[in-house]
């Protein structure tokens, strides 16, 4: 078996280790807003899966996605790969400086019992918005990877 095929098994796995995650985001919220008292530990366990397997998986997924282009060879700077890469950018840059700060400062009103007050529905509405448009970024980066579109 060759590397490459090694390198987009993995790359494949990562991805849909990643999109999956995010895509469960959407259950855990729903499930807390059924039943207020799950709130804390649904945002908690969003944060966590977050944190400490999508981001990875993420992280691997432009590692061996690069690696991909420099094994075949692809160009860096065809058309699908700049694209795909400007929206990682993005994606990470929206979840670094927005989402995740967003999602910690509402688990802190979530424990401290806050969760009518201006500052926790902004928050959470912040969330209901950012997570989908986060997930539309995904979907446009699987496109540009799986179709791979020219110009």
């Amino acid at each position: 078996m060759s590397l490459f095929v090694v390198v987009k098994f993995l790359h494949i796995l990562a991805a849909i280790v990643a999109v999956g995650l995010n895509i469960s985001y959407g259950v855990w919220m729903v499930r807390a807003r059924r039943d207020p008292t799950h709130t804390a530990f649904a945002l908690k366990g969003v944060k966590f899966l977050d944190d400490r397997i999508a981001n990875p998986a993420y992280g691997f997924l432009l590692i061996t996605g690069l690696l991909m282009v420099f094994l075949v060879p692809f160009p860096i700077t065809t058309l699908w790969i700049v694209i795909a890469l400007v929206l990682y950018a993005a994606l990470v840059l929206l979840a670094l400086f927005v989402y995740t700060p967003a999602l910690r400062q509402q688990i802190k009103l979530v424990e401290a019992g806050d969760m009518t007050s201006p500052e926790y529905l902004r928050l959470a509405q912040r969330g209901q918005v950012l997570g989908p448009a986060l997930g539309v970024i995904v979907l446009v980066i699987v496109a540009m990877m799986v179709f791979k579109p020219t110009l």
